[in-house]
């Protein structure tokens, strides 16, 4: 993708996307409702016009090219099934279309059922099957055409969590089994952390973030997608910056204690206000040995979740954060805590929602020979 934009009429929901996905990959769109990452599938599947820029798959330029000769295949949220026909004849009816030979069709359809443990259900209807089994003959009838490239407009989202759960793994062991280059639209971060190469974070139209999906849980380029991605969210508090220089930044943290944190301070003064952001899960109480820095505060809810805890801890100096601690938590409503952290898991943000790079980064950027 060079450039892609999408227009209706005046209103651009679509800014300039570029995007290179390789032969294989497994490439996940992940953002909140309306960030436009079902648009971007539909205009890579062509069901949407692209007002700018290209769109190649293969090497070949795709923009006016109509969905049917594009070499791809979509499963949709909806199964999208013919009621009135059996599994077999719905798997085997847009190679009916194309003019494919009997035998041809009936080779495509049993190694399809076969590769998703359907191919004893193939006299069934539909209205015979349970939601996890339409959506393989969905995703069934999508192998049969052999595409170039797999689209996945949020397939599970009609299955229940333990049903999502197992399809989740079908998908990723299809993905290996076939080889085959998936682009996979979610809302759900859980599902594009662990079934993707690579994610796309996407955000009113524009792309924030591209990376694999620790690299984004690692080093969010952001305050956005530090807090779209990981389970709980990352916490955020407001801290004042007390000095910036070569060696980092020294932050005051709620209740007074001072932080140095080893990030490049480019352009941050004593004075700013910056955003301290750390993980649930990267909080420990009862401020244990290995703490850099500690905060103080009281529980005020504490959600019990069998193998983990997660606590809501308001603090001293004001705003809710959120530990995440063992199923053995002994942590209760009312009760005075303490949580540290390490100052390796430490993020700051600037008021623009940016983040400080790491030390090396802005050593390594300045030290770089300059490009023509």
């Amino acid at each position: 993708m060079r450039n892609i934009s999408k227009r209706y009429d005046d209103n651009e929901v679509m800014r300039n996307i570029n995007l290179d996905i390789a032969d294989g990959e497994f490439v996940v769109f992940v953002g909140p409702s309306g960030c436009g990452k079902s648009t971007l599938m539909r205009m890579i599947a062509g069901l949407e016009d692209i007002s700018s820029g290209d769109l190649s798959i293969d090497a070949m330029r795709m923009n006016d090219v109509p969905p049917a000769k594009r070499g791809i295949a979509m499963v949709f949220q909806s199964y999208a099934l013919y009621p009135h026909m059996t599994l077999y004849d719905n798997m085997a009816f847009g190679l009916k279309l194309a003019g494919a030979k009997k035998p041809e069709i009936d080779q495509a359809v049993r190694n399809a059922a076969k590769i998703l443990h359907i191919d004893h259900l193939l006299e069934r209807k539909p209205k015979q099957l349970s939601g996890g089994q339409r959506q393989r003959v969905a995703i069934g009838r999508a192998i049969t055409r052999k595409p170039k490239v797999f689209l996945f407009d949020e397939p599970l989202s009609n299955l229940d969590a333990a049903l999502r759960v197992q399809m989740r793994l079908e998908l990723i062991k299809l993905h290996k089994q076939l080889n085959a280059t998936m682009i996979y639209v979610t809302h759900d971060q859980t599902e594009a952390m662990t079934m993707a190469d690579r994610i796309v974070v996407l955000n009113h139209g524009a792309v924030e973030q591209i990376g694999s999906p620790l690299e984004l849980y690692r080093n969010p380029r952001n305050r956005f997608v530090a807090g779209f991605i990981g389970s709980p969210k990352m916490n955020f508090i407001d801290v004042q910056v007390s000095a910036a220089d070569g060696a980092g930044v020294t932050i005051a943290l709620p209740g007074g204690a001072a932080l140095s944190v080893p990030r490049a301070s480019d352009g941050v003064r004593a004075g700013d206000t910056l955003t301290l952001g750390v993980r649930p899960e990267h909080l420990m109480e009862n401020g244990a040995d290995g703490c850099d820095a500690r905060f103080a505060g009281e529980v005020i809810v504490v959600e019990h979740l069998g193998g983990e805890t997660l606590s809501h801890v308001g603090l001293a100096g004001g705003g809710t954060i959120q530990v995440k601690g063992s199923g053995e938590s002994a942590a209760a409503d009312g009760q005075r805590i303490e949580v540290g952290f390490s100052v390796r898991h430490a993020h700051l943000f600037r008021q623009d929602g940016l983040a400080l790079g790491a030390l090396r980064e802005a050593a390594q950027a300045s030290a770089a020979p300059a490009e023509n």
